[in-house]
């Protein structure tokens, strides 16, 4: 540019600083908006193979009985054809642990390993150190949380194991770690010490290819050396199947920042270059050519905008970082960034956007013939919108309200580019809502045994592996019998109701392996789990079951399905399909009545308003403890890792798409007052005041605030429905009508306001403004 063409735009760039700032913020918001869903939507994009990738993961996790091959042979078995890549052997077993406060977690898989690095499986270490010598270990960063950190400590074998940091397998090939030492110290005659070898293959994209390789290992090591092999494919399919609800919940969020960024952006810079008319014609009669003026006005707007992406590339990534991480913890994967990719497509978008929506009016301001361009200045067409000042002026309102509530109407572009914002704004603002109450519901239809007051345990195997264990080192009590425990229970001061429940493995006529049995003894409505069709159990000879097992058994609500648990044998029929977890476990919900012979394992039971359940359960316990039984008071469950990710993704971004069209509106009320601040000194020389000054200002707006919640509420209603059914299919399930059905009319008519207020928080500033101008200076502003 030469030097008048910079004065010009230095000058414009100074002496509009509201306008400018609000370019720069505006782009700023869309441009961090676009980077923050840009970057969840590629990490929830198969999230399991860029970690996979990343840490060159194991396309077979193999178990090797050290007493048939040796490491010598193991490590010959990386030679083999088609296996690209090796690691191991390392020893490894089984191990039963409890943890400091008495708690014994499942039994988890120790692997001994000198370092995290490898060729395959390279860890990532989330947290902490490696451990160096016996007694640390190293836990896999699933369990990292309120369960266990640094320091820690669990017990196996009578060793104490101090927990020193947290790694991520994207393999799931340990659940801890530990020196190859402290792994041969721990085995026992019940968990042995295996050799573990880890292997990537030049083909394992299918189970035909996993099993052709797996032949050529058994083939290269003695008969009977291979215990058992675990394929990453499995894993995967955990992996996505978690991820994929993610992913149109994403893409809406996406396609409002992308679609809110263009009207926002397009219509501050149109809005800069079209208010700036009389000063174009001015520029072309002292001899600047149409394509500097384009050249001078193009400028003035990418300036600004140029800053504000900056700004938003790192505001975006500032705010990315922390959703990254909990998305991390929530998918179990390897530390996750921000695409560089990202960070270049979205600044050279928004640029490419701001180009465009300043350089078409700028074009059509150069061609305007100087004498033209004069003349238009920055006031409206004569005549435009008087009609609208009639209507207005017969509603028995102040007139500086029905004034108000006139002007939107001299801009019909610009105010439409307003509505769209203010509707845009409301459309989020509802789908998030509904979202997040939807969220909300899932978590707590999916563990209906936490609405009872207290757990009472009867003991047993099924309860040493959860909550209730004996100290460590005291044998394990004999089982306490139910009927004395309900007894007790009933008898007990306080009791309001009460259910039996017990899990079971069962087998189903036509399914291969073992379906998981949860049994109910009592009547279990308050536990029932949330229905999808039909209805919960009523009686013996019922079972609800999801709808993962209705797809696998090719059953429907009505068939009936032959149950075995232990000995018994029972024809139930299908009576419901209940909303379950999307776990790979096939579970089925019945009445204990229909296998006399199980027991219930716990008691669910609900007391009285008033009374405490923790006391409850102290004198509960001090009762039933010498049947072998023990009490506790429920405490209300944490939210699941995922539910609060996706909670804080829907209001962060639900925060700066708000933002942004608040910000649209505070750029078109800026532009209108400053057109129209001779015609407000005018009406302060009549007599209006500061407070009828806002009171106008605040009508210009109400009207669009209005009419945008009006289309905004109905849209945002219409994408929670179709997007929630989309994330449950992706999830692999069905939705129950309460997870669908959150919204009540009092939130409707609430939501409905978010575009008045939207509206209204945009014109404040201005109006503010407008009121404190003084009025010689208004009527000297042409």
């Amino acid at each position: 540019m030469t030097g008048p063409l910079v004065r010009v735009v230095r000058s414009g760039v100074g002496r509009r600083r509201v306008q400018t700032v609000v370019i720069a913020i505006a782009t700023m918001m869309a441009v961090a908006a676009a980077v923050v869903a840009g970057s969840l939507m590629v990490v929830s994009n198969a999230p399991f193979d860029h970690a996979f990738a990343a840490q060159k993961g194991a396309h077979l996790t193999a178990e090797f009985d050290p007493a048939k091959v040796t490491a010598e042979q193991l490590g010959a078995t990386g030679q083999v054809d088609t296996v690209s890549a090796s690691a191991g052997p390392y020893p490894s077993t089984v191990i039963e642990a409890t943890d400091s406060s008495g708690r014994r977690p499942p039994a988890m898989t120790l692997v001994g390993r000198p370092r995290p690095h490898a060729d395959v499986d390279d860890l990532d270490l989330a947290s902490g150190r490696w451990a160096r010598k016996p007694g640390e270990i190293v836990l896999s960063s699933s369990y990292q949380g309120p369960a266990f950190t640094l320091g820690d400590t669990l017990t196996a074998s009578n060793t104490t194991l101090t927990v020193v940091g947290f790694a991520t397998s994207a393999s799931k090939t340990a659940d801890l770690w530990a020196t190859p030492a402290q792994v041969r110290a721990l085995a026992s005659k019940e968990h042995p010490v295996t050799s573990q070898m880890l292997y990537r293959f030049d083909s394992a994209g299918s189970k035909g290819d996993i099993s052709a390789d797996r032949k050529k290992l058994l083939a290269a090591v003695p008969s009977g050396a291979l215990l058992g092999t675990q394929s990453y494919l499995d894993t995967k399919r955990a992996a996505d199947h978690g991820a994929a609800p993610t992913i149109p919940f994403l893409v809406a969020f996406g396609v409002l920042g992308i679609v809110m960024s263009v009207i926002i952006v397009g219509s501050v810079i149109s809005g800069a270059v079209g208010t700036s008319l009389r000063r174009i014609g001015i520029l072309k009669a002292i001899g600047f050519t149409p394509r500097e003026v384009v050249r001078a006005y193009v400028a003035q707007a990418l300036i600004p905008a140029t800053v504000g992406i900056a700004l938003g590339v790192v505001l975006g990534n500032l705010l990315a970082v922390p959703l990254l991480d909990d998305t991390e913890q929530a998918y179990g994967t390897a530390t996750l960034s921000v695409a560089w990719w990202v960070d270049v497509v979205v600044p050279a978008g928004a640029l490419l956007v701001v180009g465009i929506a300043a350089f078409v009016p700028a074009l059509r301001a150069g061609r305007l013939r100087t004498a033209e361009a004069i003349a238009v200045g920055r006031a409206p067409r004569t005549g435009r919108g008087q009609w609208a000042h009639r209507a207005a002026g017969r509603l028995p309102l102040p007139r500086a309200v029905t004034y108000g509530l006139a002007s939107p109407f001299a801009h019909p572009v610009r105010t439409l580019a307003m509505l769209l914002a203010v509707a845009f704004g409301t459309i989020a603002a509802t789908f998030a809502v509904g979202l997040t109450s939807s969220l909300n519901e899932v978590n707590a239809v999916q563990d209906p045994e936490n609405r009872s007051a207290v757990t009472v345990f009867t003991g047993g195997p099924a309860v040493a592996g959860g909550e209730h264990v004996p100290a460590p080192g005291t044998p394990e009590p004999e089982p306490a019998d139910p009927a004395q425990v309900s007894a007790a229970i009933k008898g007990q001061s306080g009791t309001v109701s009460y259910y039996g429940m017990g899990q079971q493995d069962a087998t189903v006529a036509g399914v291969s392996g073992t379906v998981r049995a949860t049994l109910y003894q009592g009547d279990s409505r308050r536990g029932g789990y949330a229905m999808i069709s039909g209805h919960w159990l009523t009686g013996a000879g019922q079972v609800v079951v999801p709808g993962q097992f209705l797809e696998t058994t090719g059953t429907e609500v009505g068939d009936t399905v032959r149950v075995t648990v232990g000995k018994e044998t029972a024809v139930l029929r299908i009576v419901g399909e209940a909303f379950g977890t999307s776990d790979d476990v096939l579970e089925i919900q019945a009445n204990s009545a229909n296998f006399p012979a199980t027991r219930p394992q716990v008691f669910l039971v609900d007391v009285k308003a008033g009374v405490s359940a923790v006391a409850y359960a102290e004198k509960l316990a001090a009762r039933i403890e010498p049947l072998g039984a023990d009490a506790r008071a429920n405490t209300p469950s944490e939210q699941d890792n995922f539910v609060l990710v996706l909670n804080t993704m829907a209001a962060l971004l639900t925060l700066m798409l708000v933002s942004v069209a608040a910000l649209g509106v505070l750029n078109s009320v800026v532009l209108d007052t400053r057109e129209r601040v001779h015609d407000l000194g005018v009406c302060k020389a009549l007599g209006m005041s500061p407070r009828q000054t806002v009171s106008l200002v605040l009508a210009s707006v109400a009207g669009i605030g209005v009419l945008g919640g009006l289309v905004g509420v109905p849209a945002g209603y219409a994408l929670h429905g179709f997007v929630l059914p989309v994330m449950g299919h992706a999830a692999g399930t069905n939705l129950p009508r309460s997870v669908l059905d959150v919204y009540d009319t009092p939130h409707l008519l609430l939501l409905g306001l978010a575009g008045l207020v939207i509206a209204l928080l945009g014109a404040m500033l201005p109006a503010g403004w407008a009121a404190k101008s003084r009025t010689a200076v208004a009527l000297r502003t042409e």
